[in-house]
């Protein structure tokens, strides 16, 4: 089968349509597509004519790979660059088929399993824990290097993570300790580095089926555009140099997943992570704190004089006081109109918030267990949908 020449994807037309397949392929094939950029990798023109057939359902993944393979197999002009381009569209496509699946084995031989998946035909070694030590010089780090684990205890390391966070319990913890706690579960994982070249493209493809897995919705392009930011936040968050006054700075890294899964707006650019950062570029600005994220209604004071009321709230109210609207909704009911899975993460991260600020009440008060209990809008969370629907942010 060939693919005709096309003009360039534009993954956000997809995006915005209302058809879920057609959303879903969009979202995997942006984030496959970005994150080669961790290694400085471009996918070529082809990969993508490619992929818009995917997204269109005119050809299974399936059938991406095998083009993709035979297109390099029977490619006759050369170019310089061939190799990286070679390495990427192979790596973007088995990438793609892995997150087009819902399925994950959260085991030290599920995590070597997804890295032979990720890099089969592309490096010899895939799967295969390394067996030599490693320094990388990085930009981030003025040319430093971040101390990766020794190779001989590599495989005991990722057991040891793996097990400790199979047991662990989110259950209680709030929206900011559970973004500590994620934080630090990746960051851990990716410093092993157990694998001689791919270990943030794995550690990025294994995380965002883990956040699956239990309940976190993960479709946005943030690790398509933020790719090599996410790196660089996990190079600063185990980077430690006494003499140099730098100690190990998880935040960056936290930011990001703040942006990820609380929609947060952190301004996710490079040159704030740098260890030398100019004036300029010193303090990461959150951009919620400028007019985004802020909803006004006017309403009347007692002297009947007009009074600008502003709000400044979560992406994950905004979206559950939309949600909601007029009606009077159980939980499973909202968690069903948000797609969303996950009871656990659905209350930390966007009823009880909303609760506790004021814009939603339940309909049985005195009784938080009640086997009827729905949700509705208060006074103050009408206030904030009239806000929204009005168009005043």
């Amino acid at each position: 089968m060939k693919i005709q020449p096309r003009r360039m994807i534009d993954f956000e037309q997809y995006i915005k349509q209302n058809e879920p397949d057609k959303q879903e392929r969009a979202y995997t094939w942006q984030t496959a597509i970005g994150l080669q950029a961790v290694d400085g990798l471009k996918t070529s023109d082809y990969l993508k004519n490619t992929a818009y057939k995917h997204i269109e359902g005119d050809i299974t993944i399936d059938e991406v790979c095998e083009l993709i393979k035979s297109y390099y197999q029977s490619k006759d002009n050369r170019e310089a660059n061939d190799d990286d381009k070679h390495e990427a569209d192979i790596v973007a496509a088995n990438i793609t088929k892995i997150l087009s699946t819902r399925t994950l084995d959260f085991s030290t031989k599920g995590y070597l399993s997804l890295h032979r998946r990720i890099f089969e035909g592309v490096f010899k070694f895939a799967g295969n824990i390394r067996n030599y030590d490693i320094t990388k010089k990085e930009w981030v780090l003025d040319g430093d290097t971040v101390n990766y684990l020794n190779w001989e205890d590599l495989r005991r390391a990722i057991d040891y993570d793996i097990e400790q966070e199979r047991n662990f319990s989110y259950a209680r913890l709030s929206s900011d300790e559970i973004i500590k706690h994620i934080t630090r579960f990746v960051s851990n994982l990716w410093q092993i580095h157990a694998f001689g070249e791919g270990n943030t493209r794995a550690t990025a493809v294994f995380t965002i089926q883990y956040l699956r897995s239990i309940g976190f919705d993960v479709s946005n392009n943030l690790f398509a555009d933020h790719s090599w930011y996410f790196r660089n936040a996990l190079v600063r968050a185990n980077y430690k140099n006494v003499q140099k006054g730098i100690n190990y700075t998880p935040i960056y890294l936290e930011r990001f997943f703040r942006n990820l899964l609380l929609g947060d707006r952190w301004d996710l650019r490079n040159r704030y992570l740098h260890i030398n950062a100019s004036e300029k570029w010193s303090e990461q600005p959150n951009l919620a704190n400028t007019n985004i994220g802020q909803a006004q209604d006017k309403h009347r004071t007692s002297t009947g004089q007009a009074q600008n009321v502003v709000y400044i709230v979560s992406p994950n109210i905004e979206r559950l006081v939309l949600t909601i609207g007029k009606n009077q909704w159980s939980t499973k009911t909202m968690m069903e109109q948000m797609h969303l899975k996950g009871r656990d993460n659905f209350l930390n991260l966007y009823l009880n918030p909303a609760i506790d600020s004021g814009f939603i009440t339940l309909l049985y008060p005195d009784k938080p267990r009640h086997s009827r209990q729905k949700y509705f809008l208060t006074a103050k969370g009408l206030a904030l949908l009239n806000a929204f629907l009005g168009g005043k942010r």
